[in-house]
């Protein structure tokens, strides 16, 4: 399988808001986020509990170079962008498509929803040449 050369057009960050109902809205979806992890993005399981433990697959990014090793960090990552109203305009059951966040070490994420019903994400590194890692990056960084 051939690497991903570019990254998904139509995901777009949802246009930031200082709205009460919706920061309100975003604080009470962080509360209740859980991550799930996908073995496709791991070499190292870490503490994920990921069945099978671990199977990078060829062309995914990996949460191992974000040095991301704890579920307990992933958690905290989701929860932040959350906070910070970075999601995605598209929405499934009220939990948005697409969360971002940005590592202590400046390297943007991406966490998909894979379960609607609950507000289940698994999360990698964006790709360096996607456009909208510099908007999550500058978004993260204003207060």
């Amino acid at each position: 399988m051939r690497p991903r050369r570019t990254p998904n057009p139509k995901r777009q960050l949802q246009p930031k808001s200082n709205e009460l109902e919706s920061t309100s809205r975003l604080a009470t979806l962080a509360d209740a986020v859980t991550y799930g992890g996908n073995p496709e993005h791991k070499r190292n399981p870490g503490d994920f509990g990921l069945k099978p433990p671990s199977l990078p697959r060829q062309g995914k990014s990996l949460c191992d170079n974000a040095a991301i090793f704890l579920r307990s960090d992933a958690v905290n990552l989701l929860r932040e962008g959350l906070r910070r109203g970075l999601v995605s305009c598209q929405q499934r059951n009220g939990w948005p498509q697409n969360i971002w966040a940005v590592t202590g070490h400046g390297l943007a994420l991406e966490a998909m929803l894979e379960n609607a019903a609950v507000g289940t994400y698994h999360g990698y590194p964006m790709l360096p040449e996607d456009p909208l890692a510099e908007e999550v990056i500058e978004r993260w960084g204003q207060p």
